[in-house]
């Protein structure tokens, strides 16, 4: 992607090699063109920075709408910000349903020990209450796979 600039001010946001060649149609440009003639008509490659790692329960990035023009070039950066109160519970509720839909997955793929006509073990029988209690677990919403039961052999 590039940023079609004149005089150092953004002009166009995303810019395309074709976009370039619709702009200028007498003008016969290789298949690859070159940085310097690019630079000739006012366009610039734009680099895009990582993601950063933020605490994805508290924190947000969100990339910006156009790049800056920095040392190294034009780049897309990202702004960290913390997420409101409303927003953090949002995502504890996201996360609850989710643990909620996986331990029902969970209990769904043993109840067949659960019928009637088959004695289920003591390690079976804590293994599905573990899991029916996973949701009083001190850590919830936000469990780490150490925090969850595991299945008997």
């Amino acid at each position: 992607m590039f940023v079609k600039t004149t005089n150092g001010q953004i002009d166009q946001y995303p810019y395309s090699i074709g976009q370039l060649r619709r702009d200028n149609p007498q003008t016969s440009f290789p298949k690859k063109v070159p940085d310097d003639l690019l630079a000739f008509f006012g366009a610039y490659p734009v680099a895009h920075q990582d993601r950063p790692i933020i605490g994805e329960r508290t924190q947000k990035a969100t990339q910006a709408t156009a790049p800056t023009l920095g040392n190294g070039g034009w780049v897309l950066h990202w702004a960290v910000t913390s997420k409101t109160p409303e927003e953090i519970v949002e995502y504890d509720n996201d996360t609850a349903a989710s643990i909620r839909a996986k331990r029902n997955t969970l209990l769904a793929a043993t109840d067949y020990f659960a019928l009637t006509d088959v004695t289920m073990d003591a390690p079976m029988t804590t293994y599905r209450q573990a899991l029916r209690d996973i949701t009083s677990h001190a850590d919830f919403p936000n469990l780490d796979d150490a925090d969850w039961p595991t299945k008997p052999a």
